[in-house]
């Protein structure tokens, strides 16, 4: 059985939801169809003198969810940490849909190389580097890659997606990694 996964570098809950979903997998036979798509990201709004309630509640907010999500990353056994600024990753996401085969590798050095060690996954070199070491047996167009990422992004628009990690199993969309237990249900309910 076919599971769709749309997964942004940058993303820290799809980073999060990379061993889960890869454990899902293994347990269940699935193969995995791995699709990029650009999200936003945002940094934790700056504490203003005179912040407004709705200020105040989204730098709260955005502070509490990156307190989570290392809490979840160490307990994954995970080097979560934050960037000073939120990178660019479309020349890895555009590379992504370019490879042929079996691409996991690539996305775990990825995601190691944006969360670890803060590369830039929108330079060429940073990207190229990567590509050599993780499907050295394809010579890959890095200036296709920026157009092979707009399709990707307006093929999953149109299909509904709207955030990344996403998950599609048989024709269901769900957003996040706490469906995951949903997603196994669906299969289960098949096999």
């Amino acid at each position: 059985m076919m599971l769709t996964v749309y997964i942004d570098f940058k993303s820290p809950a799809a980073y999060l939801a990379l061993n889960p979903t890869l454990d899902l997998a293994e347990r269940l036979a699935l193969t995995i169809d791995w699709r990029p798509f650009k999200t936003i990201e945002r940094d934790v709004p700056k504490l203003g003198k005179e912040e407004t309630v709705g200020e105040s509640h989204r730098r709260v907010r955005a502070a509490s969810q990156r307190a989570l999500n290392i809490k979840y990353a160490n307990h994954q056994g995970l080097d979560l940490i934050y960037p000073e600024t939120i990178g660019a990753t479309d020349l890895a996401l555009g590379a992504l849909r370019l490879i042929h085969g079996a691409p996991l590798s690539y996305i775990k050095a990825a995601f190691d190389e944006y969360w670890t060690d803060h590369r830039d996954l929108d330079d060429q070199v940073v990207v190229e580097r990567l590509i050599r070491r993780c499907v050295p047996d394809q010579d890959l167009d890095l200036n296709k890659a920026p157009g092979a990422l707009q399709v990707a992004q307006e093929e999953a628009e149109d299909a509904g997606i709207v955030g990344a990690p996403a998950y599609v199993i048989d024709g269901q969309i769900f957003v996040g990694r706490e469906h995951l237990p949903w997603v196994e249900e669906i299969v289960r309910d098949q096999l």
